[in-house]
C-alpha cells in the first residue's frame, strides 16, 4: 500500500507567509471598513454611560438593514455647524427621537415622546444630583429620515438641543440625517474594568410610535 501523502517542504511555509499576512490584513481592513470599528471617547458628553478614554465597539453594518432606533447609542459624522471641522468629525450620542416623533420638555421633569413620559436613569449624576433632562423647554417634531440626539451628560453635551437653540430653533440644523450615522456603539470593551453592553434602556420600550 502506497501512502500518497507527502510532506510540504519547510521552505513553502516562508513562501506562503506573505500571502497569509496579506489576506489577514485585507480581512482586517474590510472588517474595519464595513463591519466593526473601535472608537475612543474624547469628551464627557456621554457620562456616566461612557467615560473619557473609554473604547467602544461600533457595528457599522446594522443600519444597512434598518434605521436607528430610540435609545441606541450611535456614532455619526457631525455636520460642520456642529463640529466646526470642515473635514468632518465623529460624534457619539443617544438617539432620543426618530423621524415623526413629537418630543417635548418637560412634564414633571421628564421628556415626553409621542405623549409618553420617558424615564432616563442613565442621565449624568454626581453626589446624588442628576442633570435635568434639558436646560430649557422645547417642543419639536423630528423630520422624517432624521434623528434627535442628546448626550447623557446633558449639561456638558453639544447635541440636538444646543443646536436647536443656537440655530434659532431650526429643526433641520438640530437633527442628524440617518445616512450620516456610522454605526451603533454596542459595547464598552476598554478599560476591562468598565466592560459592558450598551443595550437600549427599558423605558424606551414603552414609547409609542407617532
Amino acid at each position: 500500500m502506497i501512502d500518497e501523502q507527502t510532506d510540504k517542504p519547510r521552505s513553502s511555509f516562508w513562501k506562503e507567509l506573505p500571502i497569509l499576512l496579506g489576506v489577514a490584513i485585507l480581512v482586517a481592513v474590510l472588517v474595519r471598513a464595513f463591519v466593526l470599528q473601535t472608537f475612543f471617547i474624547p469628551s464627557p458628553s456621554m457620562e456616566n454611560t461612557l467615560q473619557i478614554d473609554d473604547r467602544v465597539l461600533v457595528n457599522k453594518l446594522v443600519y444597512d438593514f434598518r434605521s436607528p432606533e430610540r435609545g441606541e447609542v450611535v456614532v455619526f459624522k457631525a455636520p460642520t455647524t456642529w463640529s466646526g471641522n470642515a473635514d468632518g468629525e465623529d460624534f457619539i450620542k443617544r438617539v432620543i427621537g426618530v423621524g415623526g416623533d413629537h418630543v417635548v420638555c418637560c412634564d414633571a421633569g421628564k421628556l415626553v415622546i409621542n405623549g409618553k413620559q420617558l424615564d432616563e436613569p442613565y442621565i449624568y449624576s454626581v453626589d446624588g444630583e442628576q442633570d435635568k433632562p434639558a436646560d430649557q423647554e422645547f417642543d419639536i417634531r423630528v423630520p422624517q429620515g432624521r434623528l434627535w440626539v442628546m448626550g447623557d451628560h446633558r449639561s456638558a453635551s453639544g447635541d440636538s438641543l444646543e443646536h436647536w437653540q443656537q440655530s434659532g430653533q431650526d429643526i433641520t440644523e438640530a437633527t442628524i440625517p440617518e445616512e450620516q450615522v456610522v454605526g451603533r456603539a454596542f459595547t464598552v470593551f476598554w478599560p476591562v474594568s468598565r466592560a459592558t453592553w450598551l443595550s437600549v434602556p427599558k423605558p424606551f420600550e414603552a414609547i409609542p410610535n407617532p
